[in-house]
């Protein structure tokens, strides 16, 4: 029997249309940046972050109701992850996506041998976040044949001193990335994205926005030429989270302007 001709495919230009993506973390910084493509993507979106006043500014901004939505999350809470997940079936009737996004910010928490146990253990909140969201989504996701894009950091693979949690943290990450890839499969597809040095200052909440202070050098050290901002994360989850990664799970993608692969010398 004959095979058709392959033609030329039609590429989606709303790729994630009518589909809802949970993003923890989402209202500032890169998390901002992942529900606004979401949006512009054609999907819907709820957005979870322990800052009320700043989710309920990203509605405002966004002035589409019908598809975006905010609930309070703190990820270090099963409860309230459950109360989240929750929010996003009764708002929505299903889930699509997931975006484990939410974590600590500060990489430096000084010295191990000072670092307490509870500064070691919030210093794995994205790690523990990701698992407690994954878990309780799970169901929604399956039924959905859905994909979860966990965010990590190039951190994962490199360090400077005093951040040992951070970078376990991370590291951890992708490693949950693949096994959970394995586990889900095929029904969920799961990935993630280690981001390198990303200025977010544009993406806070208007009272602390403001114009990142870089200098030339800090762009130069990136073979791009400039240092990352929340929409080139966006952009790849986007992708990852739609059907045109159908046919990728499991990996991690560093996204830093090449700067991880270039030689540093003193």
């Amino acid at each position: 029997m004959a095979m058709n001709e392959p033609g030329v495919m039609a590429w989606p230009a709303a790729p994630l249309q009518d589909r809802v993506v949970l993003i923890t973390g989402g209202a500032q910084g890169i998390g901002r940046g992942l529900a606004e493509a979401v949006l512009g993507a054609g999907g819907k979106v709820l957005i979870g972050d322990l800052d009320a006043a700043a989710g309920k500014a990203c509605l405002q901004a966004w002035k589409c109701p019908a598809r975006a939505r905010f609930q309070r999350l703190d990820v270090r809470r099963e409860r309230s992850v459950e109360a989240f997940v929750a929010a996003g079936l009764r708002h929505f009737g299903q889930i699509d996506g997931l975006v484990n996004n939410a974590g600590v910010a500060q990489a430096h928490q000084g010295p191990i041998d000072t670092l307490s146990w509870a500064q070691w253990n919030q210093g794995l909140t994205s790690l523990h976040g990701a698992f407690l969201c994954s878990k309780h989504a799970f169901g929604a996701l399956d039924r959905n044949q859905g994909a979860i894009v966990n965010i990590a950091s190039t951190r994962a693979w490199q360090s400077e001193p005093h951040t040992e949690a951070y970078a376990a943290a991370k590291g951890g990450l992708v490693a949950f990335t693949h096994a959970l890839a394995v586990s889900a499969g095929p029904r969920i597809r799961v990935n993630s994205i280690s981001p390198g040095w990303i200025a977010t200052d544009a993406w806070q909440v208007a009272t602390r926005r403001r114009q990142p202070d870089l200098s030339p050098a800090d762009h130069a050290q990136h073979p791009v030429g400039r240092v990352g901002v929340p929409p080139d994360i966006a952009h790849l989850a986007v992708y990852l989270l739609s059907s045109l990664a159908g046919f990728v799970t499991g990996q991690d993608f560093v996204v830093d302007g090449g700067m991880s692969r270039t030689m540093h010398y003193v």
